[in-house]
């Protein structure tokens, strides 16, 4: 059972034991009858012959609350597409399919090219922003939740707290975030645990006291998929394309919202789905992901008005590492006093590797210091440019829903 200390700037909703699902049902079935609530699945082709897909399907087919489901589709070619939708046709919701590569939507990256905007290159990014486009055309008012499909400990409870804080008219926050606990057998998400939390704490020794880096850090897992939005909000969220998008998208809604209307909810006891290496490639794996992260914050903290100096930049992987070393203490504790599996020495080692990655990325971001990550516009800015272009976009999902 967890702890219910709420510390720090955010509102933290700890899991306290089993949540009655039937009541939460029927809470979040009478906010539906005000705004529909919409979930959007990120998927990889890959994936609907994975062990998570669909036992994940088989749980939201008991969700009565959702008026609409989106899955936006990584790469896929015309055949693999329709293969997804006959796969996701079993569930009894309206589902609509996004080919975020397919000509139709080829054409209207053009448009968008050609008007001085861009959506970036392929990834996770553009597909969470086309969704996100189709809901707001279809859907203006809607809430909008997002979860991975990978998860293979999936409970459609992890859903509904996801969703409850956002559609609940007794609390009405803007923004939810999840979060949760990853282990097996062993402890997983080395990234947060290892490199993005240490890299927190690194930047706040050396730049003193600063909100946004209280506010990153107050969050318990700031890399988990999961998130829940007002489509209000949505309209106004620019999009990094890379590996930066969840640390992106918070920092968005830092901006666009306050702090009182931002929360984390945890959304389940146990959390696990697919684990990436750590290859020696900044391109690769953990460390293209690590090497993103690293550029995101750099540009979001110049954004605050932080000048990272080239001093500062060479000092903070050293005091990263410090901080890393005592985190994975820390973790080797936790671990022996759960009896859980820990190879100290290959944590040790992707410290040291993270260490070396921050230095690459610190000493690349000063050679190009004026070359921002690519950042995908809000919606409210391509609807200023492109006011039929909403419309246009669901006119093309639908056209590729009806073929």
């Amino acid at each position: 059972m967890s702890d219910f200390q709420q510390t720090g700037p955010l509102t933290t909703l700890h899991l306290l034991g089993r949540t009655d699902l039937s009541s939460l049902d029927q809470s979040l079935a009478a906010a539906a009858d005000r705004f529909p609530i919409c979930l959007v699945l990120p998927s990889l082709i890959s994936e609907i012959k994975g062990p998570a897909l669909g036992p994940i399907l088989s749980a939201l087919a008991s969700v009565s609350y959702l008026s609409k489901i989106v899955v936006t589709l990584g790469p896929a070619t015309e055949s693999e597409f329709r293969e997804a939708r006959e796969f996701f046709g079993r569930l009894p919701h309206e589902t609509v399919l996004i080919w975020n590569n397919g000509p139709r939507l080829e054409s209207l990256y053009q448009r968008l090219e050609q008007t001085g905007l861009s959506a970036g290159p392929d990834g996770k990014g553009r597909s969470v922003w086309m969704a996100l486009g189709y809901l707001l055309a279809d859907s203006p008012s809607a809430i909008i939740a997002l979860h991975d499909c990978d998860i293979v400990t999936y409970d459609r409870r992890l859903l509904d707290r996801l969703v409850y804080p956002v559609a609940s008219p007794l609390m009405k926050y803007h923004f939810c975030k999840g979060f949760y606990a990853r282990f097996s057998q062993s402890l997983h998400g080395r990234v947060t645990r290892l490199y993005v939390a240490p890299l927190l704490q690194a930047l706040t020794q050396i730049l003193g006291d600063l909100p946004f880096l209280n506010y990153l850090e107050a969050f318990r897992y700031p890399l988990a998929g999961e998130f829940c939005m007002t489509g209000e909000l949505a309209r106004s969220l620019h999009f990094p394309s890379g590996w930066g998008l969840e640390i992106g998208v918070l920092a968005e809604v830092y901006r666009h919202t306050s702090l009182q209307k931002i929360c984390q909810s945890e959304l389940c006891e146990r959390y696990d789905h697919k684990h990436q290496t750590l290859s020696n490639s900044p391109k690769q794996g953990l460390g293209r992901m690590a090497t993103d992260i690293a550029w995101t914050l750099f540009h979001l903290l110049a954004e605050e008005g932080v000048c990272l100096t080239p001093a500062l930049l060479a000092t903070l992987p050293s005091v990263y590492l410090r901080h890393a070393r005592t985190a994975v203490r820390r973790y080797h504790h936790e671990a022996l006093i759960n009896q859980l599996t820990y190879d100290l020495h290959l944590e040790l080692s992707s410290a040291e590797r993270f260490s070396k990655i921050l230095a690459e990325a610190g000493h690349s971001f000063q050679e190009k210091v004026a070359a921002r990550p690519a950042i995908i516009p809000d919606w409210d800015h391509v609807r200023a440019a492109l006011p039929t272009f909403l419309g246009d976009l669901k006119t093309a999902v639908d056209a590729d829903n009806a073929s």
